[in-house]
Order: structure tokens, then sequence, then C-alpha cells
């Protein structure tokens, strides 16, 4: 078996997952780079980290096939060698912002198939995989992404929340079951990060944080959120899991 910790990043062509992928790299993991579809985006976040001087795929597959899951960890092990690190990144916002008397059953679904029912499937077969085998001496985990909205109300995005509440039961399910198998299981829940998905509201966001929303007056980078799962896939928190990490500046700290 290769010594070489192996992590796949779920939508990792861009935004948070390619931060995260960047900063694998940097600990040594090899990286398989997610999208769902091989395209231009996905081919350039590869080149990105193979720049870096580690192993690195191409996993070009949709998180929301469950049926396919079996097949795209198969591809890249094969090329990578065993996996020893999922990171459940990959998600979707809203159809529209709005009241949530309005909000679509179509939204609602496109939800909860990305954000949770995806993070859990792919999280079993992941788990399912490792559990078979005898593993090496390396620090195995899942990591998922899920959001200060699993937590905190957004009113114009109430599926989304509740989407990213269930992803986070299902990160302290994975560590109850998994506990036992020394496979650690953490939920880093950002806050104001700047991505393409916050672009049309970020402006806004960064104003409030200057203003005291956060408790760091700033927004975040995906940056950020790369160290800090790094950190965590790299077992660099022992003796954890099981944690919800609000990575958020603060934000959600009770405050008179």
């Amino acid at each position: 078996m290769s010594a070489r910790p192996v992590a796949l990043v779920t939508g990792s062509s861009r935004g948070i997952g390619l931060a995260v992928a960047e900063a694998l790299a940097g600990q040594g993991f090899a990286v398989a780079i997610n999208g769902p579809a091989e395209d231009a985006e996905l081919s350039a976040a590869v080149a990105r980290i193979a720049a870096l001087g580690v192993p690195v795929v191409a996993a070009p597959f949709d998180v929301t096939d469950i049926a396919g899951h079996e097949a795209a960890l198969d591809a890249i092990e094969e090329k990578l060698g065993p996996l020893t690190t999922l990171v459940n990144n990959a998600g979707v916002g809203v159809l529209k912002r709005g009241d949530m008397m309005d909000v679509s059953e179509e939204s609602w679904d496109r939800c909860f198939s990305v954000n949770a029912k995806a993070l859990f499937f792919l999280s079993q077969a992941f788990a399912r995989r490792l559990l078979a085998r005898e593993r090496p001496p390396l620090f195995h985990s899942i990591v998922n992404i899920t959001s200060s909205n699993a937590v905190a109300v957004a009113e114009q995005r109430s599926e989304y929340c509740a989407s990213k509440a269930a992803a986070a039961m299902v990160s302290k399910a994975l560590a109850v079951r998994l506990g036992r198998e020394e496979i650690a299981v953490y939920d880093v829940q950002p806050g104001l990060i700047a991505t393409e998905m916050t672009a049309p509201v970020i402006d806004a966001y960064r104003e409030r944080a200057e203003q005291g929303l956060t408790l760091f007056p700033r927004i975040g980078q995906p940056d950020d959120i790369g160290t800090l799962v790094a950190s965590l896939a790299s077992g660099r928190l022992p003796y954890t899991t099981g944690l919800t990490i609000p990575a958020d500046a603060g934000m959600l700290v009770p405050r008179f």
C-alpha cells in the first residue's frame, strides 16, 4: 500500500474546493480533483495542483449520481492508490432567493440532492471500502464542508439552510459510526467566504463584517478554509472526531 495519503475533494475545480486541494497538496497528499464534467475548468485545476509536484487526477463525475460512486472511487484508486480522505465540498445554492412561501420543489430537491443526499451516499461508499480492507498507518478522515447556515437562518435561502442542517447531522452520525474504526469525521461550517457562489452579495457582507457582524472585521477567503481542512485531514487535531468547526470569524458567537 502507498504511504502517501490520498484525498478526493468534491467540487474542487474552483473556489473553496480548489483551495482545499491546494492545501492538501502542500501537505503531500495525492489529490483527485472533482467536477461534474471533464471541461476546461477541471483541466486547469488539475494542472494547478500538478504544478505543486504531487500526484493528481481528474475525477469528473456528478456527485448526485449515486449509482456511479463506486466506479468513480475505483477509477481514482486505480491511479492514485487507496483513498485515505474524503472532503465533501460540492454544494449548490438556491435557484432563487426570496420568501420561503415561494420556494419551489425544484429548488428544495436540488439543494438536498447535492448538499445532503450526495454527501451521505458518497461518504457511505468511501467508508465501506475503508472498512473492507487493511488500512496503512495513515490518518483517515471525512471532512464535510457545510455552512454557518446549518445553524443560522438566512431567511431568503431557507431550503439551502435546511439542506446544510441535514448535512451537519450526517456528519455527527458518521462520526459515531466510524469512531470505533479510527476514522475521524469533521464538519467545517464556513461563514462569509468570497467565492463565485457568494459573489452577488459578498460586497454587502464585506461592509457588514467591517461593521461588526464578524469578530474579525473581514470576510474570509477560500485559502482560509483550505488551511483549516488540510490541518484536520493531516491529523493535526489528534484525539478528535465529531467536531463542528465554525469557520466564520466568530460571526455566530452570542453577544449582547
